[in-house]
């Protein structure tokens, strides 16, 4: 069984004047507003999203799961 890296991460920055595809990414990454937190799975496509808007996220930890 593999284990799976799990990702936590938490709106810093309101999304007012930022680019569109910015605010798209934070909302695919199911953020709603400041001091939201979710746990995401660590794939490609998160991790992509994440590095697109990682001035208005922080990531408070990294975990592996089974």
């Amino acid at each position: 069984m593999t284990k799976e890296k799990m990702i936590r991460i938490k709106q810093v920055k309101s999304l007012a004047g930022s680019r569109a595809i910015h605010r798209l990414s934070v909302k695919g990454l199911g953020l709603k507003k400041i001091n939201h937190e979710v746990v995401l799975k660590s794939t490609p496509e998160n991790l992509g999203m994440i590095k697109k808007c990682r001035h208005l996220i922080k990531i408070l930890e990294e975990n592996e799961i089974k």
